[in-house]
């Protein structure tokens, strides 16, 4: 069917198609040869550096994110491929082949800098890679962000305006009329999810391939939160980002999960995290993300509230099921509740890493 689809719209993208794929292939018989003993100490020393330091204000304003730049160009693409007048074939193909392309540039000249840092300097190459790789992690971002919401609540009782402006930074509904137990949720459930999307997942794909796997993840993650949308305008062009993004965080969604209902059993509060257990089991699966489920219904589960039901996107009132059997109504008192949660899950999962590193064979994964 794809082969019909390329032809159907020029004989350069069957060419891009080629050259693509034995490109990608040659990079992960690379990857796959990787030693688990660099990348797993790659990415405990990522999470150390980017936990204490994070990405700094300076480069920031000197140079931007390099998520930005990813962006960018993930734009400009969208841009020139994804036009009205194409077909959804051609669209559909379009997304595919810049996806492509991207993972094959971005992939590469990371591939190209791990591989000379562990040439040139053999001896110090973990933590110059781990310097690289730790921007792609978003540990200490994340904390900052939902800590923010939680501080416009107690800085400004009775005026909800300045904690909808920070939580609305962090997800995508419609947050101008909620109340503080909805603009709780909403940073809750944003700080379940992007434990998986922006800690775990990354620090996964880093520990198992290195800088190009981290590099790989967030290019992947970035193209589906910025095209991988069920609208008219990007239902076939990101379609391939979407799913493609499914899979990569199929398996760090439900490690998060475990992670979550772990942690409060690590800090002697096993029932939490049999509690966690259950509902995530139960609920996961009510979600309408294959993924986001998991490590939401941990969440709730571990506090004992409950996190989804219904809520507003562009205007319109989306009926979604809820997750856990706790309070409704939620109080800043709980955002405080679900950071301690998460810096405990950050301090397992920087646990199982050094158990990993300690004890896996050095070898790669093929």
């Amino acid at each position: 069917m794809t082969g019909d689809i390329l032809d159907s719209i020029g004989g350069w993208p069957g060419a891009a198609w080629e050259v693509l794929t034995t490109a990608l292939g040659a990079l992960w018989h690379y990857l796959a040869a990787l030693p688990l003993s660099h990348t797993l100490l790659v990415a405990l020393l990522a999470m150390s550096l980017e936990l204490l330091i994070g990405w700094p204000r300076f480069l920031q304003a000197i140079i931007g994110h390099p998520v930005q730049w990813m962006g960018a160009m993930i734009a400009r693409f969208d841009r020139m491929l994804n036009r009205p007048a194409r077909s959804p074939g051609a669209r559909f193909i379009g997304g595919l082949l810049s996806l492509g392309g991207l993972i094959l540039l971005w992939g590469g000249l990371s591939w190209v800098i791990a591989t000379v840092l562990r040439n040139a300097w053999p001896e110090h190459a973990h933590w110059l890679e781990a310097a690289l790789a730790a921007p792609w992690l978003a540990a200490k971002s994340l904390r900052q962000h939902v800590s923010a919401v939680r501080d416009a609540l107690a800085a400004h009782p009775g005026d909800l305006r300045p904690a909808r402006a920070e939580v609305a930074k962090i997800v995508g509904r419609d947050v101008s009329t909620y109340d503080e137990s909805g603009i709780v949720r909403a940073a809750v459930e944003s700080l379940a999810e992007n434990t998986s999307d922006g800690v775990i997942a990354p620090a996964f794909w880093l520990a198992l391939f290195g800088l190009p796997g981290i590099v790989i993840h967030k290019l992947v993650n970035t193209a589906d939160s910025m095209i991988g949308h069920r609208s008219d305008e990007y239902l076939h062009f990101g379609k391939a980002p979407a799913r493609l993004d499914d899979v990569m965080n199929w398996l760090p969604a439900r490690l998060t999960g475990w992670l979550y209902a772990l942690a409060p059993a690590f800090f002697f509060n096993p029932r939490a995290g049999m509690r966690a257990m259950h509902v995530m089991r139960r609920d996961a699966r009510l979600h309408v993300s294959p993924n986001a489920g998991w490590p939401e219904a941990a969440m709730a589960g571990a506090l004992d509230i409950r996190l989804g039901g219904p809520r507003a996107y562009a205007g319109r009132l989306v009926e979604l099921p809820w997750l856990g059997d706790g309070r409704e109504g939620l109080t800043r008192d709980d955002i405080t509740a679900a950071l301690a949660l998460y810096h405990r899950l950050l301090f397992v999962a920087w646990v199982l890493l050094i158990f990993l590193w300690a004890f896996l064979p050095a070898n790669g994964i093929a």
